[in-house]
């Protein structure tokens, strides 16, 4: 079995946690667009254009289905990337987790990029599968590209700047860009206010590696060994997941597997 992973850079990297989790002996294709990053500022056009080139790399590997680690990316490039590529290998996008979000109750803070922030994207899934509960949705400014670089400082800084535009009643918090769930931890000591319940975080990556499984009608196997093959294409040619990514824990098992350096 091989699963192809999809992103500008390492937003992804939750996603192959998620999967090699469920499945450690899959292959692994991990495929980055280090010369077109970021993919946020740019137009729906060209960001697609990109998505399809990033998609094609990974697919000349063979992969049995791909996943699209990033919102933006899912957003505007998906219908085309399902378009160029299904039936013959399917493609999952990653998705905020709104609907198990809202199915808990309470006040939901979605926090996005400011591209998806009030856009009509995120208002249509609030209105869908927000089932009523009081959200708000907070734009985070320069959080994923401070995560993208491993830049304490900045991290600190733009948590710390949409922990303030978040209202102190929010009981949950929707990861809306998958590069937040690399500071997940650092997210929830932000936002958790004295006195409060304990904060609730939701975050895609698990539910996208189980429905890409679900489509390629494999079950988890959290204990299946030998641990399987890991490539990393960085615009199309082989080579090594970029330095920043050791700053997280989901990059280090990746390199203890000898896949990064």
């Amino acid at each position: 079995m091989k699963i192809a992973l999809m992103d500008s850079g390492i937003g992804l990297l939750a996603a192959t946690d998620a999967v090699r989790r469920l499945r450690p002996d899959a292959d692994l294709v991990l495929s980055l667009d280090p010369e077109g990053m970021p993919w946020g500022p740019r137009t729906p056009e060209d960001l697609t254009e990109r998505a399809l080139a990033v998609a094609e790399a990974a697919v000349a590997h063979g992969p049995d289905v791909l996943i699209v680690g990033c919102n933006t990316a899912t957003v505007h490039a998906l219908p085309a990337l399902r378009a160029r590529l299904e039936p013959g290998i399917p493609v999952i996008g990653t998705v905020p987790a709104i609907k198990p979000a809202a199915a808990g109750g309470g006040h939901v803070a979605i926090w996005a990029t400011p591209a998806t922030t009030g856009s009509d994207y995120q208002r249509n899934l609030i209105r869908d599968f927000a089932d009523g509960v009081p959200v708000t949705e907070v734009p985070c400014w320069g959080l994923a590209d401070a995560v993208e670089h491993a830049d304490e400082a900045a991290i600190d800084s733009a948590v710390a700047a949409a922990a303030a535009l978040t209202p102190e009643d929010v009981t949950t918090v929707v990861l809306g860009c998958t590069h937040y769930e690399l500071v997940a931890e650092r997210i929830r000591a932000a936002v958790q206010r004295p006195g409060r319940p304990p904060l609730v975080l939701h975050g895609s990556a698990g539910a996208v590696a189980a429905q890409a499984l679900r489509r390629i009608g494999s079950a988890p196997a959290p204990d299946a060994t030998p641990l399987g093959a890991v490539t990393v294409l960085l615009n199309g040619r082989e080579g090594a997941l970029p330095a920043p990514a050791l700053a997280y824990a989901e990059g280090r098992l990746l390199a203890a597997a000898g896949t990064a350096s």
